[in-house]
């Protein structure tokens, strides 16, 4: 039995606060088992932002719910478990608050500008904006929730200038200055790629589902990078 089906076996047909619910089932049928509680936790709020995210501008889309299965890869097996648990959250009368606080206690590191929580931000961006625009709503969700992850403002914003296509602006992605000189534009890119390397995601606890979004983020560095390195060249 994999342990969605475990977990979800444990709610049972609750009604209300499914949030509490989860947790309970998460603390009593993996009690034992950190590494598994923290994987099915990590999870389970992914799952629970993901479904809010999508429909905090009062639509859920077909191209959000791809995006979703995009950031979070799952067994075709379980397609059935993880749609339940995702249609749990959208029906849950808990705000997204509670999630991303639950979410946020489970960060390895327990500090400031998280980068496990910054893989999450990503992915909720992601789904954002897949419909084709970020809509405000959607904007002063992710907002708040960059703010109960303890995310200060100029991290946010470096994180939501990356999913901006149309006029992003490649020294606000890498957290810069028009002023600053190459030297230090470059060494702040080399400590930004080292940072959001893919294959440091597992060391930071992130399920390995989330690789598709450090690549994405990847991209858009490297991108932000050549732009100014060009810039600078042909001035």
């Amino acid at each position: 039995m994999s342990f969605w089906e475990k977990l979800l076996n444990a709610i049972g047909n609750t009604a209300g606060n499914v949030l509490s619910a989860v947790v309970e089932a998460i603390r009593t049928v993996f009690e034992g088992d950190p590494e598994t509680r923290r994987k099915v936790a990590f999870s389970v709020a992914i799952i629970a932002l993901s479904a809010k995210m999508a429909k905090a501008d009062g639509i859920v889309s077909e191209r959000e719910v791809d995006a979703f299965r995009e950031i979070f890869e799952f067994p075709p097996e379980q397609a059935k478990n993880v749609a339940r648990l995702y249609n749990l959250a959208r029906q849950d009368v808990a705000g997204y608050e509670a999630y991303a606080e639950r979410l946020s206690s489970l960060c390895v590191t327990c500090a400031a500008n998280c980068p496990v929580l910054e893989e999450v931000l990503d992915g909720l961006f992601h789904i954002a904006k897949a419909d084709g625009v970020i809509h405000e709503k959607e904007l002063a969700f992710l907002r708040h929730v960059s703010e109960i992850f303890h995310m200060n403002e100029d991290h946010f914003e470096r994180i939501a200038a990356r999913h901006v296509s149309m006029g992003r602006d490649p020294y606000k992605v890498l957290g810069v200055s028009p002023s600053d000189d190459f030297t230090t534009i470059r060494r702040r890119y080399h400590g930004l790629v080292s940072e959001h390397h893919p294959d440091r995601l597992i060391s930071r606890g992130v399920p390995a589902e989330f690789h598709a979004i450090a690549n994405e983020r990847m991209a858009a560095l490297n991108a932000a990078y050549e732009a100014i390195e060009k810039e600078r060249r042909a001035a």
